[in-house]
Parts: structure tokens; sequence; C-alpha cells
């Protein structure tokens, strides 16, 4: 095992030196250790490398908040250790790692499995709504609320011990990182990329997965040219837990068979699509211990290079002057949520369309995109205004922007209590009203 740094992650190795480089991604709120029932089959071909997400299972808490930033730290990581040319299995967030991995560093992917992923994981406004929970509440209403949507109810009444591995494993997890998680989650779309991934994969998912289902991952069957899709009976969102004995059992076929070759930047043409593929309901699987505390880790051995042959590098492109509008719509998307801001252009007609696109266009594609201050910033002084100028309606989309936007509760206490020394009592009176509603709306978990 190994530290990392806020350049790195957390790893695991397991498995002979000299095989092949399996790597195995995990879902957010996980541990490498989701995947401890399938790595004694594995090691027997491939050498296999875990790794945390940053401030999971102990890591350092160095948030990252995009996909593209956890690829790159993994491929430093794996850099560091010279090995270039890897399998990859992910889960949820992990299996979007390996899909941002298929999309920008082909030449590295020899095959990939996707389980419980997605082009796009819901929709922003849900994780960001989980990351305004996280910062108000903690994490212990998401802890509680896991096994619900990871597990089946049978499984999980069958189960105790692994339903309470599942609860510590996401409360141990470091606050900061697994909001970051979510906002990577939040702006995660390749929907429109899938065509470009070249790379053979198998696309594995529960039956009974409620997050990201059955319906999920035909999409991505549908959309990647050399894909194939099998449906695990009896199994929920994290499926290498619930039925250990039937990923395992499709992940070392899927590895076995389709590992492509060093990639070749001549290639023309991809091999057909398979057939879907069901597999039979794995046996009842025995409890998980809940996994000890990391310990001080050492520094893995390092491994030579699995390939070093590389395509040659394309020299950078002229890079067009961002279009004003869609950075706009892009940040008030962001700050407002798709539901308020597809409210606002929907009702937008004739009349005031053209103001709709100067409040988009300079607004928030000049003003909200300038460097000079963060979003959580720009949300104290949006706030103060607001106040100031008596705008409550508007105050109430704003108080829902900076919860959005990294502001606590206790923080928006503290710009509402400045504003009334400045701006008047009873303007800060209505102000508290407006607030407190939506504060207590945004925040009280979801039964």
């Amino acid at each position: 095992m190994s530290e990392s740094t806020s350049s790195t992650l957390q790893y695991r190795f397991d498995g002979p030196e000299e095989a092949p480089v399996l790597i195995l991604g995990p879902s957010l709120g996980t541990t490498w250790h989701m995947f401890d029932r399938q790595v004694p089959e594995l090691v027997k071909q491939w050498r296999v490398l875990r790794f945390d997400l940053p401030g999971h299972g102990g890591a350092p808490a160095h948030p990252a908040g995009s996909v593209a930033e956890l690829a790159t730290r993994l491929l430093a990581t794996l850099d560091s250790l010279g090995v270039q040319r890897f399998g990859y299995a992910g889960c949820a967030l992990g299996g979007a790692v390996g899909i941002e991995l298929a999309l920008r560093h082909p030449e590295r992917l020899a095959s990939l499995a996707l389980v419980a992923a997605s082009p796009r994981f819901g929709t922003p406004d849900e994780f960001r709504q989980r990351g305004v929970i996280v910062r108000t509440n903690g994490l212990d209403p998401i802890a509680r609320s896991a096994p619900d949507r990871w597990f089946t109810g049978g499984f999980a009444a069958a189960q105790p011990a692994i339903t309470e591995w599942a609860v510590q494993m996401v409360r141990t997890t470091d606050p900061g990182c697994y909001i970051a998680a979510c906002e990577a989650l939040a702006a995660f779309d390749v929907r429109a990329e899938l065509g470009r991934i070249g790379v053979p994969t198998l696309v594995l998912v529960g039956s009974e997965d409620q997050v990201t289902g059955p319906a999920e991952a035909r999409t991505l069957v549908a959309g990647i040219p050399d894909a194939r899709l099998a449906v695990v009976p009896g199994a929920s969102h994290l499926v290498p837990v619930e039925q250990p004995a039937a990923v395992t059992d499709l992940l070392v076929r899927h590895f076995s068979t389709a590992w492509q070759q060093p990639f070749d930047t001549g290639q023309t043409a991809l091999p057909a699509a398979a057939a879907p593929v069901t597999v039979p309901a794995a046996p009842t699987p025995v409890a998980m211990p809940t996994p000890a505390p990391v310990p001080a880790p050492a520094a893995a051995p390092r491994t030579g290079p699995v390939a070093e042959i590389a395509p040659a590098a394309v020299p950078p492109q002229p890079v067009a002057p961002p279009d004003r509008y869609e950075t706009g719509l892009k940040i008030r998307r962001e700050v407002l949520g798709d539901a308020h801001v597809e409210g606002v252009l929907a009702r937008a007609d004739e009349f005031s369309g053209d103001f709709e696109e100067l409040v988009t266009r300079y607004a928030w594609g000049e003003v909200w995109d300038r460097p000079g201050l963060d979003r959580k910033s720009r949300s104290c002084v949006t706030l103060t205004a607001l106040v100031a100028g008596g705008h409550l309606e508007d105050l109430a989309v704003h108080t829902r922007a900076a919860l959005r936007n990294g502001l606590t509760p206790q923080e928006i206490k503290e710009v509402l209590l400045q504003a009334a020394v400045y701006c008047g009592v009873p303007a800060a009176s209505s102000a508290f009203r407006v607030a407190q509603q939506v504060i207590r709306e945004e925040t009280t978990p979801a039964e």
C-alpha cells in the first residue's frame, strides 16, 4: 500500500508482479474493500491495483472536483509505478473514471468494465442538493440511507454485518471530499461522446439497481461501439458486494477474452458488439466483516512498464474564444439549478426573451465567470445587495444558490446580520424570514 499526495491516489497492489495490471475503481462513499471478494480470483491472472478516492478509506483529504481530475491523479499514480497499459473496472464514480480514461487516454487502456455506471448520473441538481445536505448535516444522513441505495431489501435484512459496514464506510469519509465528488458527478455528462470509446467494454448492472439501473446500462451499450451487457439478477447498486461470485465470473471472462492489443492510431474498424448476457443469481454471500482502519501504509514495490509504445503527440489546436451565452447558461444552471433556469427560460417570450439572453450572457457569462472572486464570495455580495434592495423573491432564489455555492446556513446568517447593520433592521428581518424557510427546505434530508 502507499500514501498519496495531492496529485496521486492511495492504492494497494495484490497479485504477481509480472502479471498484466488490472485496476479496480470504487464508487462514491466506498473504499477499495468493496472489491475484496473479487481479488482472490482476479490475482490468479492479473496484478490487481485498487485505489481509494480522496478522503475515502483513510486517504488524504485532497478534494478532486471533477472526474477528469480523478483520472489525472490515477494516471500520475500509475506513471510513478511504471504502469503504462492496463485493464480497468470501475463502479459508479469509479466507472465514470474509466469512461474518462477511454475517451481521453485510449492508448493506456486495454479493456474496460463499467459496473453500475452511467454516461450521466441523475441530474446536476440531485448531486448538488446532496452536497448541501452534507455541508449542513454532515455525512450521517447519507450514511444511514446508503444501504437503501446500495442493496436490495432482502440482502440488507439478511446481512446486517455488511449493512453496518456500508454505513460506517460512508461515515468515515471526509465530508469535503464527498461534496467535491458530488460536484464531479453533477458535471459529468458524456452522452454525446460514447461513440468515441474504442476499447472492448463490459457493461454490468444489477437488475434491481434503482440508482444507475438497466436503463442507464443500455444507454452505455447502445452508445459504445464494442460493448456487451450483463444484467445480474437479485442485485442492486453495489453489485460486486451483493453478488460477488457472479461479478467475479463476469470480470474474469471479459478481461480474459477482451484485452485489446497496444493502441494503434491506424485502426479504423471495431468488432461488432456482442449480444447481452444474463447470468444466473449467485449464492447468497456470507457477511463481510467491517474493515479495520487502514494501517500506516508502506510504499508498494515499483513494477516495470507493461508496455512502452504510445501514439505520437498531437500538436495543440487553436482554441476558439468562449461563447459567452453558453458559458453563462452553464454557470446559471450550476448556481441556480436546472429546474429554476428551465422554468425561467420556458416563461420567456418574444417580449422578455432578449432580456433573459442579456442576463445570461453578461451577468452570468461575464461577471459570474470572472476569476477575481470565487462563487461563495459572489453569493455573499449578491445576498447583501438583494437585502438592500428588498428583492425578497430573488433573495429566496439566491439563498438556494448560496447553499449550492458552498455557504453554510451559519455563514448565510452572518451575511444577513452584517446586512442588518448596513441595510437596515426591517429589511434584514424580512430577509431572515425568507432565508429561514429556504434553508429549512433545502437542508432537511428526505425521508
